[in-house]
């Protein structure tokens, strides 16, 4: 979907001032599009008697970002020890930490029990042995393998890494009540990008059945839900956008309707990533190169260690070029980068406004997922990130890689052994 009128209205009159002064390539972040987005998921989940967002960092890791998320609200969602640590700058309540990984290792466990703690969601249940203490609250992620369809993104549940069977639900939360755990959640994350909200409808449905379920047979009270995230955004013009409210009313009659039965409402957790951030930001780029051969290309000064999900997902990125929004003179291009592999295209056979060099190529929705998964293959370092504040100022929230970075690793005091 192209970016709101809104956000165009506001950066495109600026953006000569702004590549000016910053240069290309980088990406842009929106300040206002992004608290507006976090109102709007608060307002639809109002009627819930708790609900709280914990932002999946993995999807646009700069501290800044994470400071709006943290004044609006919301907690963290994270993976990793790195993850943990922005986290961690910025809150000091456990509570507002969901440390959800996989494969986890010893020295990962080690991190999330320390410091100010975390809510730990355990993906597999051999890894309850494995925790280096017993935690205050735990959580199970579910895998309901042949019982839903997945997505293109994160497969068949069948056929994905994630989660425990059905089958060892049970005896996992059987395992925590016998260490004397007393506080439980339940999360499960079957879809990613998905548009149609009455899949994560049924996945309310699912693991508020599968609660009730559990809780009866066991005699526990699950204090949170986590759907997980998985709410997509249209990166098409076509698309239709997931109707939040409707979402909302949904899950929210559900939640209610499992209270009457049970006597309690748990807390209704999710951990969106892509749609918190992702149509709220853009790459600029600029064409330095035409190249005719078989095909028209444009090489602009970005390539795909900046956004590789085109070349990794084949998935498609709406392009503007500002100034020529309603231009009849229109041919049919590839964009590419600058990186010896032929998936290096921000686009593939698209028609667009004819371009010349130093014409500047908006990349849309890049908010999530685009400089996050970046990469230095080939030598191509990751460009700069800026903010567009509610103010209308811009500021560098993250300077571009350099050389220096690059051989960074290089520069290590370790000794060798001999064998």
């Amino acid at each position: 979907m192209p970016v709101s009128r809104d956000f165009k209205e506001r950066l495109f009159p600026n953006l000569e001032k702004i590549t000016a002064h910053f240069k290309t390539p980088f990406h842009i972040y929106d300040e206002k599009g992004i608290r507006k987005t976090c109102k709007d998921l608060k307002k639809a989940f109002s009627g819930i008697k708790t609900f709280k967002e914990f932002f999946a960092i993995k999807a646009l890791p700069n501290p800044e970002i994470l400071k709006i998320m943290k004044e609006e609200g919301f907690g963290f969602d994270c993976s990793s020890i790195p993850e943990l640590i922005l986290a961690r700058q910025q809150t000091n309540d456990p509570m507002d930490i969901m440390f959800s990984s996989n494969n986890t290792s010893q020295k990962e466990f080690e991190v999330a029990f320390n410091g100010c703690g975390s809510i730990i969601n355990l993906d597999d249940i051999s890894l309850i042995e494995k925790m280096p203490e017993i935690p205050e609250i735990i959580s199970f992620r579910y895998n309901p393998g042949p019982e839903r369809t997945g997505n293109a993104i994160i497969g068949n549940p069948s056929e994905a890494k994630y989660g425990l069977t059905t089958e060892q639900i049970l005896p996992a939360y059987k395992k925590a009540v016998k260490l004397g755990i007393k506080r439980f959640g339940l999360h499960a994350m079957v879809a990613s990008n998905e548009l149609n909200e009455d899949y994560i409808v049924e996945t309310a449905r699912m693991l508020l059945n599968l609660a009730q379920k559990t809780g009866k047979e066991l005699g526990i009270e699950f204090e949170f839900i986590n759907i997980g995230g998985g709410i997509g955004i249209p990166y098409k013009p076509d698309e239709k956008p997931v109707d939040i409210y409707k979402m909302g009313k949904e899950i929210t009659e559900l939640f209610k309707g499992f209270a009457l039965k049970n006597g309690y409402e748990p807390a209704l957790n999710m951990e969106s990533g892509r749609y918190m951030t992702g149509p709220h930001g853009v790459l600029v780029a600029k064409v330095i190169n035409r190249k005719s051969i078989y095909r028209e290309y444009i090489g602009v000064d970005a390539s795909m260690s900046a956004l590789m999900r085109p070349g990794i997902y084949g998935a498609y990125h709406h392009i503007e070029i500002p100034g020529k929004e309603n231009s009849t003179n229109t041919e049919i291009v590839d964009i590419t980068g600058s990186l010896c592999e032929n998936n290096d295209k921000f686009a593939i056979q698209r028609e667009l406004p004819v371009l010349y060099e130093n014409d500047l190529v908006v990349i849309e929705d890049t908010g999530a997922h685009g400089h996050s998964m970046g990469f230095t293959y080939n030598g191509r370092l990751r460009p700069k990130e800026l903010l567009l504040g509610i103010d209308q100022n811009v500021k560098l929230i993250r300077r571009k890689e350099t050389e220096k970075d690059y051989f960074a690793t290089l520069e290590f005091s370790e000794k060798n052994i001999s064998l």
